[in-house]
């Protein structure tokens, strides 16, 4: 029976492989497949909002984790099984804002789900809510839907006083930054590390990806023009997440005197994972074109020109009243986020960026050429420009007429001995 069985089968097994020849014969024969490639047509961003970012344009990159690591990118604050023993039973002070997510729900929510203790809610630039204007003095209050008090750490306070940390037992900071220097998270977070170190009181940073981590660029800030826009000797695009600031700052003796601190790190994550920002870190950062040009453009708010405050496309456009700076129009106009923005009501020229390539690094291009194509050189400056560079010689440069590679040349010395500081510091790959 078995020897018949096995006879049997011979047959059928050589008309298998004669079927599957015939099939790679034909595959190999049919004429390869063209790819659709998606549209490079990216929509127009909306008004400035907390609410997400919406899906990046095709033309944006998409995100690299996959790439590197098969598990999906966890923020400090979802990795709740690392922090809540540190909070149990403690008096707790947050350190948030809009981006201060656990999955779908708010820092603050998840805490007091979870039965933690809450006392304060400390709120740095744009407020709790994230809606107030860039440079806008944010007001303390009560969160009308926790009754929680709202301290403001952008105002005539930037740090929290004796009295509000006696009332606590730990501090927890979780706020999205973008990886430039003048962004003002990291100021708030240098004035609420001291003021932990000297009101004895420990801090926990949940670490959340920097969406500019890639990038070490631009000129090192010096020391004299230190300010809140400019905390630490950084260039202006640093490379480090806010707890590898925070690291650094405390190595490099930035910090007067440290405190006990503890990192909660992103998981799964490496510095080159381009991440998409969930929430938007600011009124006028919608999406994330504005966040990758954001570092470039914001040196155009040293000038007299506009970035787009005022209009759908804030960070994604550059230009002013002089119709010699490009074909694009726009006019800025009040609202939230940007309330009085600059040139309000005029018509302005320059360029549309909404569609332009993702750069590699900081992008000097563009204020090289609106300043040659400005027939307004007197006033094109202004006195903030030197504290968004970090020093005083870009603007004498470009007045010069220096080319792009002699400027970048100019910084690479000091950015080289950065790079060595950071390297000591870095918490990821």
């Amino acid at each position: 029976m078995g020897r018949e069985r096995i006879n049997f089968l011979v047959p059928i097994a050589w008309f298998g492989r004669l079927a599957f020849c015939s099939f790679l014969l034909i595959a190999c024969a049919l004429p390869a497949c063209k790819v659709r490639k998606p549209s490079t047509k990216a929509p127009d961003a909306p008004r400035p909002s907390a609410k997400p970012i919406p899906t990046p344009s095709p033309k944006a990159k998409t995100s690299r984790a996959d790439s590197l690591n098969s598990q999906p990118i966890r923020c400090g604050a979802d990795r709740t099984e690392q922090y809540f023993s540190l909070l149990a039973g403690k008096r707790i002070g947050l350190v948030v804002n809009q981006t201060s997510r656990v999955g779908g729900q708010h820092l603050v929510d998840s805490l007091l789900n979870a039965g933690m203790d809450i006392r304060t809610v400390f709120a740095p630039e744009h407020g709790f809510r994230g809606t107030a204007d860039a440079g806008q003095h944010v007001v303390s209050g009560i969160d009308t839907a926790t009754n929680l008090p709202i301290v403001s750490l952008y105002g005539n306070l930037k740090a929290p006083s004796q009295a509000m940390m006696d009332s606590l037992d730990v501090v927890v900071f979780d706020i999205q930054d973008v990886g430039a220097r003048f962004y003002t998270y990291i100021s708030t977070l240098h004035y609420v590390i001291e003021s932990c170190a000297l009101y004895g009181k420990p801090i926990v940073i949940l670490d959340r990806p920097n969406p500019n981590g890639m990038y070490v660029d631009g000129p090192v800030l010096k020391n004299k023009l230190k300010s809140f826009v400019g905390i630490y000797p950084l260039p202006i695009l640093h490379g480090c997440t806010v707890a590898e600031i925070a690291k650094m700052a405390i190595g490099q003796g930035w910090v007067h005197c440290p405190p006990k601190i503890d990192f909660v790190l992103v998981e799964n994550y490496t510095h080159q994972c381009a991440y998409t920002l969930p929430v938007a870190p600011s009124p006028n950062l919608p999406n994330q074109q504005a966040i990758r040009l954001y570092a470039s453009l914001c040196l155009f708010e040293g000038t007299s020109l506009s970035v787009g405050r005022g209009t759908p496309f804030p960070f994604q456009c550059v230009g002013g009243p002089d119709s010699a700076l490009g074909p694009f129009k726009f006019t800025p106009v009040g609202g939230m986020g940007a309330s009085k923005p600059v040139l309000e009501g005029q018509l302005c020229h320059g360029l549309d960026l909404r569609d332009a390539e993702a750069q590699q690094g900081l992008e000097l291009s563009y204020l090289l050429k609106m300043y040659a194509l400005s027939r307004k050189k007197t006033g094109f400056f202004n006195s903030f420009f030197p504290k968004l560079a970090g020093n005083t010689t870009l603007k004498a440069q470009i007045e010069k007429g220096d080319t792009e590679a002699e400027i970048r040349n100019s910084w690479q010395q000091e950015l080289k001995a950065y790079k060595a500081i950071r390297a000591k510091y870095l918490l990821y790959p």
